[in-house]
């Protein structure tokens, strides 16, 4: 789907450095401004299943289908497990994806090998469907480190907490990419509430600017934390936004998950071939709370969440695929025991207590230490010591 595209009129090339575009055909939204790709188009039609997907990607054939539903019921479970040990405690905040996991399912999976995820604080699930041990995932909402796995090995970004910073740090990557040649492209994941931020409106610019190969996924879930939509933006659209930095929108179901998949491919291809930033606005709905620290009902009605419950992206997959006879019983008890498994063997890693060393917190601040932190560290080696010490003495008087 598209919101700004004149079809076979216009191919876009990098303008000259020194004066903006000034064509106007590529900056102007067509008759129809935006449309929704696949379930639930506005006026019926199922735009991306006519011959014409809008700059999308392949259709997704029996086999990847397949694996997004499976992605899809992993996905849903991982969210149920994790919202659980946060009520055990073993977890200090955590933000679900509940509703979310098509999107999230989608954008790991049209990723190829050596692209990279930008993801924010709400993206676990994406970043765990790209391949990362869950337990290492989880390690930043545990409250161990930042993130507890090698996004160089990874080319996974840490979850991001504070919104949208982790945008511009994408167009850096993107661009330094296609500086040197290399046919990389990064995606990176945002929420509604990151659009009203600086960091949003920066990276879109610059990314226009370079023409770096970067797609920005939107996932509009309706609220940041209780601000609904309606009081962030008049624009009839997140993609729509697009327009006024001179790169393609997009505009699709965020709960089919073929069809997020189908246009992050495209847009992500799009990229690699030298054809800039594209921004696709996801419309999605957590169905959970912002995180175990919010009351949702004193933002929304229950009939609402109610309203999207009917929408919900794994229902959505499994009545497409068993519609193509892509999939029976027998293989939806298979999908939803493995994701028991997986369930079952995160609660049990998450039940261990980690081992915690102190002293890490100075390992990775700086390359090479300031006079302050060598001072901070003494300090506390000093009274890790002096605990220890009286530790040992405690015990001995407890002997005699």
């Amino acid at each position: 789907m598209t919101v700004l595209e004149q079809h076979g009129a216009y191919t876009p090339t990098p303008p000259p450095s020194w004066r903006p575009r000034t064509d106007p055909a590529p900056l102007l939204p067509d008759a129809e401004p935006y449309r929704v790709l696949g379930l639930g188009a506005p006026d019926g039609r199922d735009a991306g299943r006519d011959g014409h997907s809008g700059r999308g990607g392949a259709r997704p054939g029996g086999e990847l289908l397949r694996r997004l539903h499976t992605a899809v019921v992993h996905g849903r479970r991982f969210n149920e497990q994790s919202t659980a040990l946060t009520k055990q405690g073993r977890l200090a905040v955590y933000p679900s994806s509940r509703g979310q996991e098509a999107c999230q399912v989608a954008a790991a999976l049209a990723l190829r090998e050596d692209d990279w995820l930008f993801p924010s604080y709400r993206d676990t699930l994406a970043a765990v469907a790209r391949g990362l041990d869950p337990v290492e995932v989880l390690s930043l909402l545990r409250g161990d480190w930042h993130h507890g796995y090698d996004a160089r090995a990874t080319r996974v970004a840490p979850l991001c907490t504070p919104l949208a910073t982790q945008l511009p740090h994408a167009v850096g990557l993107a661009h330094a990419a296609r500086l040197k040649g290399d046919p990389v492209a990064a995606l990176a994941l945002v929420g509604d509430g990151g659009t009203s931020e600086g960091d949003f409106h920066e990276a879109l610019n610059f990314a226009a600017v370079w023409q770096a190969p970067v797609v920005f996924l939107v996932q509009n879930n309706g609220f940041a934390i209780s601000v609904p939509l309606a009081k962030q933006t008049a624009a009839p659209s997140l993609a729509h936004k697009a327009v006024g930095y001179g790169v393609p929108g997009r505009l699709v179901d965020g709960n089919d998950a073929a069809a997020v998949h189908e246009v992050l491919t495209g847009a992500l291809e799009h990229a690699r071939a030298g054809g800039g930033p594209t921004l696709v606005e996801a419309v999605t709905y957590r169905l959970e709370a912002h995180t175990n620290a919010d009351d949702a009902t004193r933002y929304r009605s229950a009939s609402e969440v109610d309203t999207w419950r009917a929408h919900d992206p794994v229902t959505l997959l499994e009545r497409e695929l068993r519609a193509r006879g892509l999939l029976d019983d027998k293989a939806v008890q298979e999908a939803e025991e493995a994701a028991d498994r997986q369930a079952a063997a995160l609660r049990d890693r998450m039940n261990e207590d980690p081992r915690l060393d102190p002293m890490e917190l100075f390992t990775h601040v700086y390359a090479r230490r300031t006079p302050q932190l060598r001072q901070q560290e003494d300090q506390l080696r000093a009274e890790l010591a002096a605990e220890e010490s009286a530790g040992r003495a405690g015990a001995g008087e407890e002997t005699r």
